[in-house]
């Protein structure tokens, strides 16, 4: 039962705020469907509880009596109260009253104190799915905390992959520019391969040479003991209450900028609710007592072999990445990076792409298929030649000649080759004779040589006259030659020329 205030509440935060009755039931420590049940409610009408007392009322004193001697349970009571005070009511209804009427028992915890620079907490949260490309994927991130200061880093991913692990605490370390003594970590398998109750245990072995580059040692936590690493479980939920609730992400790419301000601007700059004080403040005092970083950057990268396709193609999370196609169907060493992917044949870097988090895309490097098109290239022009060598029994000296006299032989030898499927190859043999004559070599020659042949025209026959017949009687007089012997004579023949 709620009074007039909560239900003008819950109204209020539905109609202005657009929370739905999931959201108003964390808000107001409701169950969601009672909260759904009053929104279908215009106004506040109070349900009048019956007067009839239930058949459990006259037992409620006993149980909870024996609710205090001991930690029954509700099976338990429900036969007692059955056999010795001939209760004749519901298993259910009894086991519904313990539930509500057992004294809460909350384990005690020792508070965990730090020295500056001692150890930093990691895990990893998750918040629903992003877009990324034409695909969504779980959106996670990343969460490292200063024990001492409370310092935060935070780093969102569509992965938690060793490298991804790996490279965001490298990213971290490079925030806070140094690195702690210790880190505490959960029982996930990048840090901890087993963990058995009593034993030491085992580490990845992996994380053990990172921790071994960077100095700091590696703590795991107890099994079911996530109390243990407290900060940085209360950061991963600030993370999700102050930077993610009610952001709706629209894409990946926008979630790198606005995490490394709201970082800045907001987390470690807030008064911690625990220490009263700034992060940024306590990370002063820290980082002298933090551990510097090495010279060389830890190689983060995710070693596997794998065999390129015929298609010169490497397959990596549905994705294919293209090798240089001498190399398709050979064994190839892939190291992924979290930006980027790296192919070796024999030690030596063959291919690198930047990495797609898409689904089913093919990336292509233009220069890869390079030298298979060049192979084709010459086998196309091994049979081009072969044809053309076929056309005439000159046509080897022809060949001779276009190497002499130009740049691109095999060219002129493919429009040949297509002039003899145009024209026959008796035409473009006969065109072929006549080059060596006038020493013109060329598919240009050629192709006008067999177009000028094809255009001769028929020898003209006797002219008929059908009218003027008088023009057939016509006499022309020879004409006077000596004009020209005088000419010639007096130095003018010739002249202009």
């Amino acid at each position: 039962m709620i009074d007039y205030e909560l239900f003008c509440r819950i109204h209020l935060l539905h109609r202005q705020d657009g929370l739905t009755a999931s959201q108003i039931g964390k808000k107001v420590n409701l169950d969601p469907r009672t909260v759904a049940n009053w929104l279908k409610q215009e106004r506040y009408i109070p349900r009048k509880s019956p007067n009839k007392p239930g058949k459990l009322e006259p037992f409620k004193a006993e149980i909870v009596g024996m609710l205090e001697r001991h930690s029954y349970t509700a099976k338990q009571i429900f036969q007692h109260i059955q056999e010795e005070l001939n209760y004749d009511g519901s298993y259910s209804t009894v086991k519904k009253y313990v539930r509500k009427v057992r004294p809460k028992r909350s384990q005690a915890y020792l508070k965990l104190s730090f020295s500056p620079g001692e150890c930093a907490q990691v895990d990893w949260g998750s918040f629903g799915s992003v877009n990324v490309g034409e695909t969504r994927r779980r959106l996670s991130f990343f969460v490292m905390v200063l024990c001492y200061s409370r310092m935060m880093y935070v780093e969102f991913t569509v992965s938690q992959t060793m490298e991804h692990f790996l490279s965001c605490h490298q990213n971290a370390f490079q925030y806070f520019g140094r690195c702690p003594s210790r880190i505490m970590v959960d029982n996930l398998k990048s840090a901890v391969l087993r963990r058995i109750i009593g034993q030491a245990p085992v580490f990845n072995p992996k994380y053990l040479d990172f921790a071994k580059h960077y100095g700091f040692e590696i703590t795991a936590c107890n099994v079911r003991k996530g109390n243990e690493k407290g900060r940085v479980e209360s950061g991963v939920g600030y993370v999700k209450k102050n930077l993610l609730n009610g952001w709706d992400i629209s894409d990946f790419k926008v979630v790198a900028p606005n995490c490394s301000q709201w970082l800045d601007s907001v987390a470690n700059i807030r008064i911690h609710g625990e220490t009263r004080k700034k992060p940024i403040d306590l990370f002063a005092e820290e980082k002298p007592h933090l551990k510097p970083l090495p010279i060389n950057l830890y190689d983060v990268a995710n070693v596997s072999q794998v065999r390129a396709s015929p298609q010169f193609r490497v397959t990596l999370d549905t994705n294919r990445y293209s090798v240089p196609a001498e190399y398709a169907g050979s064994d190839i060493t892939l190291k992924s990076y979290p930006d980027r992917l790296c192919m070796y044949h024999e030690e030596n870097l063959i291919a690198r792409h930047t990495r797609s988090y898409d689904r089913y895309q093919d990336f292509e490097d233009p220069d890869h298929p390079k030298e298979l098109l060049a192979h084709r290239k010459k086998a196309c022009n091994q049979k081009i030649k072969i044809r053309f060598l076929k056309l005439s029994n000159k046509a080897q000296d022809y060949y001779n000649e276009l190497e002499k006299k130009r740049m691109n032989p095999f060219h002129h030898l493919r429009k040949i080759v297509a002039l003899s499927e145009i024209y026959g190859c008796e035409p473009v043999a006969r065109a072929m004779d006549d080059a060596f004559v006038f020493k013109a070599f060329s598919c240009e020659y050629i192709a006008n040589l067999l177009e000028q042949r094809k255009r001769i025209l028929p020898e003209a026959g006797a002219l008929h006259l059908t009218r003027r017949e008088d023009l057939l009687d016509i006499t022309v007089e020879q004409p006077d030659l000596n004009i020209y012997q005088l000419k010639a004579e007096e130095g003018h023949y010739g002249k202009g020329n």
